[in-house]
């Protein structure tokens, strides 16, 4: 059974900087066809897709809301997946969760993510 932790979530300033980290484990990530996302949900608002990279890194998509700020990175030797945040804004507030998706593509639908870990909270203060 895959297992996603995520971890680095914080207190920062605006313009600051972070990087989250989700562990992924039960599976063994580069013979794993599997699409690795990120998601985030803000205070009184829906989940929204952010970020995504495919199986071996092949390809990544962004929302427009952090494209050229944020950054997905997968590390198949250490079964991680990383997100870098920079010029964060208090607009980037929120949980942020790690996700998986067993495809070779880069899905951006909550839907079709079948693994899910508990969220880290991200607190941009202004």
């Amino acid at each position: 059974q895959v297992q996603l932790v995520e971890s680095g979530g914080g207190l920062v300033q605006a313009g600051g900087s972070l990087r989250l980290s989700c562990a992924v484990s039960g599976t063994t990530f580069s013979k794993s066809p599997m699409a690795m996302a990120w998601f985030r949900q803000a205070p009184g608002k829906e989940r929204e897709f952010v970020l995504t990279i495919g199986w071996k890194g092949r390809t990544t998509s962004n929302s427009n809301s952090v494209k050229g700020r944020f950054t997905i990175y997968r590390d198949d030797a250490n079964n991680t997946v990383s997100l870098q945040m920079n010029s964060l804004d208090p607009e980037d507030t929120a949980v942020y969760y790690c996700a998986a998706a067993p495809s070779l593509f880069t899905p951006t639908r909550q839907l079709d993510y079948t693994c899910w870990g508990q969220g880290t909270q991200v607190t941009v203060s202004s």
